[in-house]
């Protein structure tokens, strides 16, 4: 177990000045007649001890620009405005978006021109304001945080390492290596544009209102050179959408779809070099990204 992961956890202890306790949160929420939905999937860290435990094990550096997908109510930006050159903060909801503004000024002053707000749906944002990000920090919504993890990392390759918060489900299946039960699609897109492990465990006590699932940290460290291949993102993708929909069948079965048929598979897999009796579980991104390579021509055509 990391250091990170021993560090106790406080929801009751007292922020700093600058930052956010569970006083401080409950207040903000009332007065903005903010109450927190599952649709939404929001749960606010109350605990300043948890945010800057995420700052810390995230590696931020004080020449970091660092962009966050879900600020809430601003626990985690204030701690990364502590430690980071620069944050940025990527939010949906109308009345969050138009108060985070307000609390950087009134907790954090000296930094009001180290903050930007992107008022934006982060699955919709193909820009960011100021220098490109060389970080990425967040709580994110547990109903989206793959397809939101997913889209940054392919939109801003400048995203050198990532820390976010998770269901711990998901950050297992994040962080999973081939043979494990839940290896899967996450696993494998994750691993295409960095290396991912998990970087620790969070309670429930820390949040407002307290989720009925634990949550983890997942970390990513962008790979220094993409997997070598001569297919694309799009056809290595659509052979791992392809190898998990039908997960428990062999590969030789489950991408003859993909293939035309099952012989078109079974020779792509052959040409590959990987058993057509295996299954994706037990795949590498790598080797996903051979059979790619060698999809039957006429398929591959089509595409």
């Amino acid at each position: 177990m990391s250091t990170a992961e021993q560090q106790p956890e406080t929801p009751e202890s007292p922020a700093s000045d600058s930052l956010l306790g569970p006083a401080d949160i409950r207040e903000l929420a009332a007065v903005l007649g903010v109450r927190p939905t599952k649709q939404k999937g929001q749960n606010f860290v109350i605990d300043a001890n948890t945010v800057r435990r995420i700052v810390r094990t995230a590696g931020v550096r004080p020449d970091d620009v660092v962009v966050e997908v879900g600020p809430g109510l601003g626990s985690l930006t204030l701690a990364l405005l502590e430690a980071a050159d620069r944050v940025v903060a990527v939010e949906i909801d109308d009345v969050l978006a138009a108060a985070l503004p307000a609390t950087i000024e009134a907790r954090m002053p000296a930094r009001t021109d180290r903050f930007a707000l992107v008022h934006s749906d982060a699955m919709l944002v193909t820009e960011l304001p100021g220098p490109a990000p060389t970080a990425l920090v967040a709580n994110l919504p547990y109903n989206v945080a793959v397809p939101v993890l997913l889209t940054m990392l392919d939109r801003f390759p400048s995203i050198e390492r990532t820390l976010v918060m998770v269901q711990a489900e998901v950050a297992d299946r994040l962080a999973a290596e081939p043979g494990n039960k839940v290896y899967g699609v996450p696993s494998v897109k994750a691993n295409w544009y960095a290396h991912v492990k998990r970087a620790g465990s969070i309670g429930r006590k820390v949040f407002w209102p307290a989720p009925n699932v634990d949550s983890g940290l997942v970390s990513l460290v962008r790979r220094t050179e993409p997997v070598k291949t001569t297919a694309s993102k799009a056809e290595v993708f659509a052979v791992v959408d392809a190898a998990f929909a039908q997960r428990r069948k062999t590969l030789r079965a489950a991408l003859a779809g993909w293939a035309g048929s099952a012989a078109g598979a079974e020779a792509a897999l052959v040409a590959a070099g990987i058993s057509p009796q295996a299954r994706g579980e037990s795949l590498t991104v790598e080797e996903f990204a051979a059979i790619a390579e060698h999809k039957p021509a006429a398929e591959r055509a089509a595409l």
